[in-house]
């Protein structure tokens, strides 16, 4: 990085900030874009703009005590970062996982602060989570956390402030004890959540979101490229909805998804993945990835996920967690043919690999942008609440699919705008921040 001011702040939010890799790493990812912007743009740094992008708003931090079957108490903290509000209320999901702190929590909420931008949509960033584990917990247990996760977070959100929605371990199970406690609270019937079911105001197709439209930004890369979909070979990582939803989407459109993991180890099936197999298994029984290979003989399963990246694709489909795919999966990827790699999860490549993806032509799709759907359908169910209208499958997907071509378009001109064509991690940044960026300055930053 050329521009001394971008780097003295890059030092400057990691002097602020020790201990958060992640949101380190999110920062410098995004600044190393912004170096054309700001020489063509300079009142982005004269006027604090970027100084004030990389504080948030505001960080919440709370206790979270529940009781466990046993009647035995367990405390847990909860957080939320509500990071942007320029573009409109603030919008991003809640993660429960172990490996949830206050750094991980501001990474996705800067990170959405531009998925969200690119989407279009009027929503700005957040963020927000528990160190609770839901693994292995009753329904009842579940229920208790979530109730008393919501007494302190109800008092930070509304359908005009702060719209939450899922994320690892927050599915519609966890959406609906935690809406339905905020409806208790407030006694009024909005949509303050989004994830919702069927029943109670939720959008058809929000479980598929995240994935189909990684796969429909996806497409739209490969024909960029004269290539496409149909006829490849795919490997996808992870299990969840992100995951399953990408693997069916790809199937849709002619691919063979020959792989797919959990925390615990890969599975892999030449004949291509029976997703009705998987699914039955992850959704429904809840059960380990491992499980997969008892019902397909020609499958075979090992422990440990790095490896995922050693079986020999044409694409490869990210949708586990963040660094996921280091330098070493990146090179195996890319000696065994690999021509695409989009992002399904939140910065599932490392720095390292990401570099060696661009230096060798691999078509390459950033997190923020491939993976917008689920906040773009998200943000969809928003519009249906306070319309108070239900649209039909065929109507959201439409959407969706619009929203995610739309997206992969305004990424690629801004690329080339700014001298960097066919580079779509510096044009997904400079297009989600230079529409935020304006509105702050339009609004008055301070």
């Amino acid at each position: 990085m050329n521009n001394e001011a971008l780097r003295e702040l890059i030092e400057r939010v990691e002097k602020r900030n020790p201990g958060e890799p992640e949101f380190h790493q999110a920062v410098r990812e995004v600044f190393s874009s912004l170096e054309p912007v700001v020489e063509a743009h300079p009142i982005y740094l004269e006027a604090g703009v970027l100084e004030c992008l990389v504080e948030p708003d505001r960080v919440i931090k709370f206790r979270v005590p529940w009781t466990d079957d046993r009647g035995h108490i367990h405390v847990n903290r909860g957080f939320r970062v509500q990071f942007n509000n320029a573009i409109g209320p603030y919008k991003g999901g809640l993660r429960f996982h172990p490996s949830v702190y206050e750094g991980i929590i501001k990474f996705l909420g800067f990170e959405q602060i531009f998925k969200n931008s690119l989407t279009g949509l009027p929503i700005g960033g957040a963020k927000g989570g528990s160190d609770f584990d839901p693994k292995g917990k009753s329904d009842a247990e579940i229920m208790r956390f979530c109730q008393s996760f919501m007494i302190e977070l109800n008092k930070y959100i509304g359908p005009n402030t702060d719209v939450p929605a899922g994320d690892i371990g927050v599915g519609g199970r966890e959406i609906g004890y935690l809406f339905g406690q905020y409806k208790r609270l407030h006694d009024e019937f909005n949509g303050a959540l989004t994830g919702k079911g069927l029943s109670y105001g939720g959008s058809l197709e929000r479980t598929e979101a995240t994935g189909y439209g990684l796969c429909y930004f996806t497409q739209k890369m490969l024909e960029s490229a004269g290539k496409g979909f149909d006829g490849s070979t795919v490997v996808v990582s992870g299990s969840g909805n992100v995951a399953l939803y990408a693997c069916e989407k790809a199937q849709q459109l002619g691919a063979k998804v020959v792989a797919m993991s959990d925390s615990g180890g890969y599975v892999y099936d030449p004949a291509g993945i029976d997703i009705a197999l998987m699914k039955r298994l992850k959704e429904v029984e809840r059960r380990r990835i491992s499980e997969y290979v008892a019902a397909r003989p020609g499958a075979v399963y090992r422990p440990g996920c790095r490896d995922i990246w050693q079986i020999p694709c044409q694409i490869a489909l990210p949708c586990a967690t963040q660094n996921e795919l280091d330098a070493a999966g990146a090179r195996a990827l890319i000696k065994n043919g690999c021509f695409a790699v989009a992002e399904g999860a939140n910065m599932p490549s490392t720095p390292e690999a990401v570099e060696l993806f661009q230096k060798s032509g691999v078509l390459f799709g950033p997190a923020k942008a491939a993976n917008a759907g689920g906040v773009a359908v998200s943000a969809l169910e928003m519009a249906q609440n306070s319309m108070r209208l239900f649209w039909t499958k065929e109507e959201v997907d439409a959407h969706l699919k619009r929203i995610m071509q739309d997206l992969y378009r305004r990424v690629a001109e801004a690329a080339e705008e700014y001298g960097r064509k066919g580079d779509l991690v510096s044009g997904a940044n400079i297009a989600g921040f230079k529409k935020v960026a304006d509105a702050m300055l339009a609004q008055g930053v301070f």
